[in-house]
């Protein structure tokens, strides 16, 4: 367990041993305010397939804030921990977009098809500051740009201590930021034991499932022998390095065999309830049946 306040809800599920219950949602503030008054541990804004919009992520995070329970506790930090899944895929190298989201405030930030140990090492560089070469836990080597002003009040730090506690887990043990890549190619199947070997600060792997099963030939067969052995293979894998494996579609009906499985990021999509219509649907269909 960490011996620090942990201000990132899926780190603080991860050192507890435990599973961190996470979904992802657009970049709107009514699905923001939602989402913050769920029971998840994380976030994930969802502008890979839809717009990369900062200036709607910024205020997203803004209305993530409960002023109330701001005064119950006395900490800024969401009690959901914001995320971005970024538009650009790995082999991009645009490290400018993770800038833009960690000067927001969000504590994690997940790169999709990250195939090689380059593309990883250049995820993780992109959400660390630079120090001084020799410095401990020096590689990957920072490239983020210091701009920290709007991030560190809004995880409610100065400047000195949001430096302290902005860097990449688990490379620094105090650090908030988690990186994670989707492992959604057969590229980076077969890439991932090099990848996890030789890039420390990748803390989660996600398995796109849907661009996997793509890249296998066998799209959004989930159920395919193909695609389930890829996704058993690369869970393996995790399990083996000590990294978090995640599952981006979890339901209902699959959460019991995925948690028995070992996964312990569990991504679902929130989904708007309408019971009442659908009740009121029925009884029309009722009533019409009885005429």
């Amino acid at each position: 367990m960490s011996e620090i306040p942990r201000l990132n809800g899926a780190i603080r599920a991860f050192e507890n041993g435990t599973t961190a219950l996470t979904a992802f949602t657009v970049s709107e503030i009514t699905a923001a305010q939602a989402i913050d008054a769920a029971g998840y541990d994380a976030v994930v804004f969802e502008m890979e397939h839809n717009p990369f919009n900062v200036n709607v992520l910024r205020d997203c995070l803004q209305y993530m804030i409960d002023r109330r329970r701001v005064a119950q506790s006395g900490s800024v930090a969401p009690s959901v921990t914001p995320m971005v899944r970024l538009p650009a895929n790995g082999v991009e190298r645009n490290q400018w977009m993770a800038k833009q989201v960690l000067d927001m405030g969000v504590y994690g930030v997940l790169w999709p098809h990250v195939c090689t140990v380059e593309d990883a090492q250049a995820a993780v560089a992109a959400c660390r500051y630079s120090r001084p070469v020799g410095s401990p836990n020096f590689d990957p080597a920072g490239q983020r740009g210091d701009g920290p002003g709007i991030a560190a009040k809004y995880w409610g730090l100065t400047q000195q201590e949001y430096y302290s506690r902005a860097d990449v887990w688990p490379i620094d043990p105090k650090g908030e930021i988690l990186v994670g890549m989707m492992c959604e190619k057969v590229q980076a199947w077969k890439n991932l034991p090099d990848i996890l070997d030789q890039v420390p600060g990748i803390g989660l792997v996600i398995i796109g499932e849907g661009d996997l099963s793509q890249d296998l030939g066998f799209p959004r067969q989930y159920d395919h022998p193909k695609v389930v052995e890829a996704m058993n293979d690369i869970l393996r894998i995790c399990q083996e390095k000590g990294v978090i494996c995640g599952h981006p579609h979890v339901n209902p009906n699959n959460i019991d065999g995925l948690m028995d499985q070992g996964y312990r990021w569990l991504m679902a999509s929130p989904t708007r309830s309408f019971t009442a219509l659908e009740k009121g649907r029925k009884r029309l269909a009722a009533a019409e049946a009885a005429e």
